[in-house]
C-alpha cells in the first residue's frame, strides 16, 4: 500500500485523471452544447410554426363575425371539407412532382456521370461542368421561371420548330399547359437531382467498374450492376430534394400555366391571402406535409436506404 501510494501521489506525479465515465459525460455535455443553437433555431422557425398551423386548422368561424374571424375550436370537419374540394389538385400536384422528378432523373444523371466519371482528373473541366450546373442559382427562381414562359411562347423558336415538324398543330400551344408546368418544375429543381448524383458518383472507386470488365460484363451490365446500385443513396437523396419542393410549388403553375393546371400550391396561396380562409389553408397544409411524409418513408425504405431519414 505504502509503494502503490508513492507512486500515485508522490513527487513528480500529476492529479490523477478523471475516469472513462466522466470522460464520456463531459463530451456529451459538450456535443449538447453544440446542438443547443440549431435545436434553438429549429424549435422557433419549425416546430412551433408547424404547432400554429395545426391549432389553425381546427379552428372555426366566429359565430355572427366577419369574413376571416375565427376561434380556437376543435372543428376536425375542415378537413374533410379540404380534401372533398380539392383533392383533384392534390393528385394533379403529385402527378406533376413525380414526372419532373423522372424527367430530371433521366436529365441528371447522365450530366452527374460525365462530370463525376469521364471528367475525373482533368480538375478544370469538372470544375467548369459544375459551375454550369449551379449556374441557375445566380438568377432569381421566378425569372427563371418567366424566361421559361418566354421560351415555351407561342411565337418562340420552339413552337415553331415543333411545328414545322408537325408535332404541334398549326394551332397548337405549349404555354399555359400541364407540359409546361412540368418543364418549368424539371428545370428548376434539376441541380438538386444532379448534384447528390455527382457526389455519390465521385466517390465510386473505378476499380470495381473495371472489376465488372474483367468478369466479362458489358458496360451495360456493369453500370446495371455495379453504377447505379453504389449511387442509389445520391439518387435517393436527389429524388427526395426534387419531389418534395415540387410537389408544393405554386410559381411555376401560377406562371405556365393555367385555371385547369391548378397545383394544391396555388390552392393553399389563394385560401390564405385570398380568401382568408385559414382553416382549409392550414388543413390542406397538414395534410400536404403528412402525404409527402408518408410517401418519402414508403419510397426510402422501398430503395433499401432507410439510413437517409
Amino acid at each position: 500500500m505504502t509503494i502503490v501510494s508513492a507512486i500515485g501521489h508522490g513527487p513528480g506525479n500529476g492529479p490523477a485523471s478523471p475516469p472513462p465515465a466522466a470522460q464520456g459525460r463531459r463530451g456529451r455535455s459538450g456535443a449538447y452544447l453544440l446542438l443547443l443553437p440549431g435545436m434553438a433555431y429549429l424549435t422557433l422557425f419549425f416546430v412551433f410554426p408547424v404547432v400554429a398551423l395545426l391549432l389553425t386548422s381546427l379552428y372555426a368561424p366566429v359565430p355572427g363575425g366577419d369574413i376571416g374571424q375565427y376561434q380556437p375550436a376543435f372543428e376536425w370537419r375542415n378537413y374533410v371539407v379540404a380534401l372533398s374540394s380539392y383533392w383533384p389538385q392534390m393528385l394533379r400536384s403529385f402527378l406533376y412532382a413525380l414526372t419532373a422528378t423522372v424527367a430530371a432523373f433521366l436529365i441528371g444523371y447522365p450530366m452527374a456521370y460525365v462530370i463525376a466519371v469521364r471528367a475525373r482528373g482533368r480538375p478544370f473541366l469538372q470544375g467548369m461542368l459544375l459551375v454550369l450546373v449551379i449556374a441557375p442559382f445566380f438568377t432569381s427562381f421566378i425569372l427563371r421561371t418567366i424566361a421559361w414562359k418566354q421560351i415555351l411562347a407561342d411565337e418562340s423558336f420552339v413552337v415553331a420548330a415543333l411545328r414545322a415538324v408537325q408535332l404541334l398543330p398549326p394551332d397548337g400551344r405549349l404555354t399555359a399547359t400541364g407540359f409546361a408546368v412540368v418543364c418549368g418544375l424539371t428545370y428548376n429543381f434539376l441541380p438538386f437531382m444532379t448534384l447528390p448524383i455527382y457526389a455519390s458518383l465521385e466517390r465510386l472507386d473505378p476499380r470495381l467498374v473495371e472489376a465488372g470488365g474483367d468478369l466479362y460484363a458489358g458496360a451495360p451490365t456493369t453500370f446495371l450492376r455495379v453504377t447505379l446500385p453504389l449511387s442509389m443513396p445520391g439518387v435517393v437523396s436527389g429524388t427526395l430534394l426534387t419531389f418534395i419542393p415540387a410537389s408544393g410549388d405554386y410559381v411555376n403553375s401560377v406562371l405556365l400555366g393555367n385555371n385547369t393546371t391548378t397545383m394544391i400550391g396555388q390552392v393553399i396561396d389563394s385560401r390564405f391571402f385570398k380568401v382568408a380562409d385559414y382553416p382549409s389553408a392550414a388543413a390542406l397544409s397538414v395534410v400536404l406535409m403528412a402525404a409527402i411524409l408518408l410517401l418519402v418513408s414508403a419510397y426510402v425504405r422501398r430503395s433499401g436506404t432507410e439510413e437517409l431519414l
